[in-house]
């Protein structure tokens, strides 16, 4: 057998070697009092190690959100130019109220944290032995202020915002029902094929087209183009390009295009307002004026962008043939850039849900709603009666389909009859488009009232418009969804007395969210952004409904929405080509006398270099993302789990839209 011990000598005994003998009877005894011996020291090491990897650690951190933050100031100071441009106190009251309240809460964090880690809890009797010190005194009074004052106020309100969010949500379903039982009945206005005689032209009546535009430099020539195309005997139709731009340049271009479709054998005018008063509904107004405009029976009315199929006419007109108490026929909306980028794909799904939920549900069991503007064709008399476009706000569209149903006109829309157009594609056109949408409402309200209370159609037209078609639907959802989710939800964050039950934060939402989906089954991956992106948006409607309900200045602005030329896709591959035989026809040549400063000025004047894209940044959408995230960490103290997830999610979500990293950037 091995022996157990194995001997080491050393030679060279100047060196002081001990020897050792290893598995001996006295090695065990040996290793631990050498282990024991050693371990204080090597525990002190050890403390000493983490030590300094959790301050390199705290320092990389702090190196980083202070190089985060800087990056933010400078480009905050350093785009002045590109900063939200709001006019003199447009939303500051809310703005200055939510930076206060983030100040707040980042404070009450502090406070939190502290008695966090030294475990200080609220005793009601509390002897005075017992407290640490002031800020100990101070956070329990804190804590005994906020249970007796602040608590029962927060959850009144929250229970208030509760209901108005069920009664919502209800609502929401009831529609989406009444769209299944559409579905499931084939329901759908039919035309009258006895009546109309399309091989006869003497049947087709007279139709005005309107293309009301404004400085639409991207978009004119394809919906010119495509009025001009339309299927419709050329004597019993008119279209009249109706341009209030300021700019000499597009106006000049706008009349050749509609000058070269005159030589074509169109029957088309150029008509131009030199004072543009009442924007959209001004330049309608004026068009109807014209002495001509008594030959024609319908109007139909297309944005610049919007580009209609050739059979748009002859699918929509024939409806009014045996219902003469038909006033409107609106058809829906199609997107050409609906997959361009996050931004589009979150607005075709409100958009979707609108149509083929909102529009088709109203329009088939109530024959009202709202009038979208566009792409939708107008018998003039029912324009007439209702007293024709006015000026008085900011959703003129709105406006005349209300008092034409006062008026007992009818409508109908038309699911399955599409027409192209654009969504914006940068979310700073997108914002401004939504407030314009949310301010008007809140203005003809105001205006409505009186009328509609007093006028002769039935008591459920009434209750429906006033209750269902103005409160819950205009002015009430934007009011919970900012209120409670954006104000609410935070602030039981440090009131834990008022703290939201998880259905209201998670499954009732994500449920309606699924129901909003529902029209756009393509887009279901894009449940938790559309869900996270409607809350952040909940901002810009409640301050655009607050702006038109007490009439501030903000409510009567109107901003053209910015286009950037989408078109289908047989339209690109004919402008790729008329584009690769320009570029052949038209190539730059630099002549001796020309400098290379005089072609970099011709080539500038030419729109030759696209101009340059910045990012813009949104005061309000970046205070309350920095007010979710300090809920959320105050939220993961308390180990909430939903509320915490909710908070930061939300709370990125805010961030992300404040520096404007979603859509394309304005150029």
């Amino acid at each position: 057998m091995a022996p157990k011990t194995v001997v080491l000598t050393i030679e060279k005994p100047n060196n002081n070697f001990s020897l050792v003998e290893i598995g001996g009877p006295d090695t065990s005894m040996l290793l631990e009092q050498k282990q024991k011996a050693a371990s204080p020291k090597q525990f002190t090491w050890l403390l000493l190690l983490k030590a300094h990897r959790a301050l390199a650690c705290v320092s990389w951190l702090a190196m980083s959100l202070n190089k985060t933050f800087a990056s933010v100031k400078k480009r905050i100071n350093s785009s002045a130019d590109t900063a939200e441009e709001e006019p003199q106190g447009r939303g500051i009251r809310l703005y200055r109220f939510m930076k206060a309240f983030l100040f707040i809460s980042i404070f009450a964090f502090a406070m939190e944290v502290i008695a966090h880690f030294k475990k200080w809890k609220y005793l009601p009797a509390i002897h005075p032995s017992e407290v640490q010190g002031l800020v100990h005194w101070s956070y329990m009074a804190w804590l005994a202020f906020r249970a007796d004052y602040i608590a029962p106020l927060v959850i009144r309100l929250s229970q208030f915002c509760i209901v108005l969010f069920v009664i919502q949500s209800l609502d929401r379903m009831v529609l989406c029902l009444g769209c299944f039982w559409i579905k499931y009945r084939k329901l759908k206005p039919v035309i009258d094929e006895a009546a109309c005689d399309i091989e006869d032209s003497s049947n087709f009546p007279m139709v005005l087209v309107q293309i009301p535009m404004c400085n639409e430099r991207e978009v004119y020539a394809q919906s010119i183009g495509a009025a001009c195309q339309l299927d419709w005997p050329k004597d019993r139709i008119l279209i009249q390009v109706l341009d209030d731009s300021d700019d000499g340049n597009v106006q000049l271009l706008i009349k050749d295009e509609v000058s070269s479709w005159l030589e074509k054998g169109v029957n088309i005018i150029y008509r131009h307002r030199l004072i543009r008063t009442g924007y959209k509904a001004g330049n309608l107004k004026s068009a109807m004026s014209c002495d001509y405009v008594k030959d024609y029976e319908f109007v139909t009315i297309f944005d610049a962008d919007f580009q209609p199929n050739p059979d748009f006419l002859k699918l929509t007109v024939p409806h009014f043939k045996g219902n003469p108490d038909l006033g409107l026929v609106q058809a829906r909306w199609s997107f050409v850039n609906k997959d361009e980028n996050l931004l589009t794909r979150l607005q075709n799904i409100n958009l979707c849900f609108h149509f083929e939920v909102d529009q088709q549900v109203n329009g088939v069991f109530l024959n009202f709603f709202g009038f979208n503007g566009t792409a939708g064709v107008w018998r003039i008399k029912a324009l007439e009666d209702s007293g024709g476009w006015l000026e008085r706000t900011t959703v003129e569209d709105m406006d005349i389909a209300v008092r034409a149903h006062l008026n007992g006109w009818k409508f109908i829309f038309l699911n399955d009859v599409r027409v192209l157009c654009e969504l914006p594609e940068s979310y700073e056109a997108y914002k401004k488009q939504q407030h314009r949408w949310h301010s008007g409402p809140m203005q003809l309200f105001r205006l409505c009232l009186p009328a509609i209370v007093t006028s002769k159609i039935t008591v459920w037209k009434k209750a429906n418009l006033i209750l269902l078609f103005f409160l819950l639907r205009k002015l009430i959802l934007p009011f919970y969804s900012f209120t409670l989710f954006c104000i609410i939800l935070p602030l039981t964050m440090f009131i834990p007395e008022a703290e939201l039950p998880l259905w209201v934060i998670c499954y009732v939402p994500i449920f309606m969210s699924l129901l909003n989906i529902l029209p756009a089954p393509k887009s279901f991956p894009f449940l938790v952004p559309y869900l996270l992106f409607e809350n952040t948006m909940s901002v810009t409607k409640f301050n655009a409904m607050i702006s038109g309900l007490f009439q501030l200045g903000s409510a009567y602005e109107w901003i053209v929405t910015k286009k950037t030329g989408r078109s289908s896709e047989s339209d690109l591959l004919a402008f790729v080509e008329r584009e690769e035989k320009s570029l052949n026809e038209e190539k730059i040549q630099r002549r001796h006398s020309d400098s290379g400063l005089e072609m970099l000025s011709k080539l500038k004047e030419k729109g030759a270099f696209p101009a340059r894209k910045k990012n813009r940044i949104y005061r309000k959408e970046l205070v309350l993302a920095f007010l979710l995230l300090t809920a959320s960490a105050r939220s993961f103290l308390s180990a909430h789990g939903v509320h915490f997830y909710f908070l930061l999610f939300q709370g990125l979500s805010f961030l992300v839209v404040g520096l404007d990293l979603i859509g394309e950037q304005m150029s």
